[in-house]
């Protein structure tokens, strides 16, 4: 895939026109209305190029995209054994945190989840081109990564920052064609998975790698055609997902949920989930994303509009059951994919909670049960998906998977079940359940349901093994497992507080985030300045920028555990 609008040798960028440039740079767009500023930003940074460049070598990039970001790079510039990140800022005098992070950003995005770009020096470059000059300062970081600080300058000194970084760098020259051919493999967070797939992007574009991506599609690919099936021959089913930890099951279920979010389709789809964090966040982020879309291609959308939007086919699972307490009709969904199925409520729970909250006495259905029962009002046919972790029945009344087993076995005897094949795995606890399920029609094991590969960072491939390690006092293997993991994930375990938040302060650069996590019942951190009782919205957290984030930064305020469990902050750490 061509990831950038213009791209061709600096030679054959200096023999060719301006404005064949631009209409290039024009086409490469899309097609969208190109704002007149863009034009002539693009038009100024092609001038300042050809004269900056005349006697340099090399290949040129004009806007590169950075999928993971869901951004492009003004300019990327390959010159002898270097990668320059280049950051234009026309008209403008001052080097503005938010540029110098967002170039830096760029580079780290780059050396992190850029195959080719791994081994090389990369140097991000802030031009403001109105700025009076400074003495350009070409450094490293405490990282030791061969990503460089950010470098600030203006044009007249564009020419001896490329001298100088190139004077400071060492390594084979980069061949841009091996560079071109690089895979992009990058490790998003679920908030930018759901807006790259909101966006249209395949599970190809925002997988880490090829195994990941083949993965993801086979899963999502097997899925959709039991939705056909089930349409096209007038069934009722029941499949569970299941997945080694990062493997992305929500991620599947995001990507089925955004194909089928046309309510005229009659395979309009909803992501449910009882993570109320998770929901709140992925719908202020997607609408906050529409909104922008938009806005580039020169169309106005107001965010409540963008937000009624998101909320049609991503909802707390909780709101779902109301609706349907409510209604007697079917949804007008088909197909329910349930997000953390196995932390659906027992009878119990359920029951307590519909006595006192929806003054419903005497309710006698667990969660799973009810929710397959709303699916069931339609006559002709419906799929629900459950994606499903093992091991995590963390709360009381969480009732595990069994239960939606023990429910089809009471009450929907008609239904088609799709078990992946792993389900029988201890950590699953449903072995039992399914030995009861042998003797009945239309029981199908797939293979293609279980997701067998990790999309977690390659920095953070083992990090969970060495906490396992570490909680099971496996002293030596915790040992050797934090040698292999220490070279790429840092990481520091001290019991002096001031000690961790100086490290962790000295290890953020661009815009990346850093916080405390504790437990929810940590009251004696006190009197270190740290309330575990504040009140903490995680839309701010996880949806605003890094200023918005600024009372979090001073690490005096802490994210409690429960509230944010499964959100990724491995992401953002």
């Amino acid at each position: 895939m061509k990831r950038d609008y213009y791209s061709d040798s600096i030679a054959n960028f200096r023999d060719t026109s301006p404005n064949e440039i631009l209409g290039i740079l024009v086409k490469g767009s899309g097609g969208f209305s190109v704002e007149p500023t863009q034009r002539d930003a693009w038009l100024e940074e092609i001038r300042i190029l050809k004269r900056i460049l005349s006697k340099v070598q090399g290949s040129i990039y004009f806007e590169y995209a950075i999928p993971r970001m869901g951004k492009r790079i003004d300019v990327v510039l390959l010159i002898g054994s270097a990668i320059f990140v280049l950051e234009f800022k026309v008209g403008e005098t001052d080097f503005t945190s938010y540029a110098l992070n967002q170039a830096w950003d760029y580079a780290l995005d780059l050396k992190n989840f850029h195959e080719t770009s791994h081994d090389y020096f990369i140097a991000p470059v802030v031009i403001a081109t109105n700025a009076r000059p400074t003495t350009p300062i070409i450094s490293t970081t405490a990282h030791n990564d061969k990503v460089l600080s950010p470098i600030r300058c203006n044009v007249e000194l564009l020419n001896l920052v490329l001298e100088r970084v190139l004077d400071f760098v060492d390594g084979a020259f980069i061949d841009p064609a091996k560079w071109e051919g690089g895979r992009y493999s990058p490790t998003p967070t679920i908030i930018e998975a759901a807006m790259a797939l909101y966006n249209n992007h395949s599970v190809t574009d925002i997988s880490r790698s090829d195994a990941a991506a083949i993965n993801l599609t086979v899963t999502s690919e097997t899925i959709l055609e039991i939705i056909q099936s089930a349409r096209a021959n007038s069934f009722k089913a029941i499949c569970f997902v299941t997945g080694v930890p990062g493997a992305g099951k929500t991620l599947v279920g995001l990507n089925i949920a955004t194909q089928r979010r046309d309510e005229s389709d009659d395979l309009y789809s909803v992501f449910l989930s009882g993570n109320g964090p998770l929901v709140a966040i992925l719908h202020e982020a997607l609408a906050r994303d529409r909104v922008r879309h938009n806005k580039e291609q020169g169309r106005k959308i107001r965010k409540s509009e963008a937000m009624s939007e998101v909320k049609a086919f991503i909802q707390n699972i909780h709101h779902f059951r109301d609706e349907c307490l409510i209604d007697p009709e079917p949804p007008i969904e088909h197909v329910a994919l349930f997000d953390e199925a196995q932390r659906a409520w027992n009878v119990q729970q359920t029951s307590n909670f519909m006595a006192r909250k929806k003054n419903t006495p005497n309710f006698n259905q667990s969660e799973p049960e009810f929710l397959i029962s709303c699916l069931d009002r339609h006559r002709d046919w419906a799929v629900v998906v459950c994606l499903v972790g093992g091991g995590q029945e963390i709360n009381t009344g969480e009732a595990g998977i069994s239960e939606w087993m023990d429910s089809l076995n009471r009450s929907f005897s008609g239904w088609h079940i799709y078990i992946s094949s792993r389900l029988t795995d201890s950590e699953y606890a449903a072995g039992h359940v399914l030995e009861e399920l042998r003797s009945r029609p239309n029981v199908i094991t797939k293979d293609e349901l279980h997701l067998g590969v990790s999309m977690r960072s390659f920095r953070a491939e083992h990090v969970s093994l060495l906490i396992k390690q570490l909680l099971d006092l496996e002293k030596e293997a915790a040992r050797e497992t934090l040698a292999r993991v220490s070279e790429k994930y840092p990481m520091v375990i001290t019991r002096d507080l001031s000690h961790g938040k100086r490290w962790l302060k000295e290890q953020a650069r661009g815009s990346e985030r850093y916080g405390i996590v504790v437990s929810s019942e940590a009251e004696r951190l006190k009197p270190h300045a740290i309330d575990v009782k504040s009140p903490m919205n995680p839309i701010h957290w996880f949806s605003m920028d890094l200023k918005m984030c600024a009372h979090l930064s001073i690490l005096k305020m802490s994210l409690r555990n429960l509230p944010f469990r499964d959100l990724n902050l491995i992401g953002h750490v």
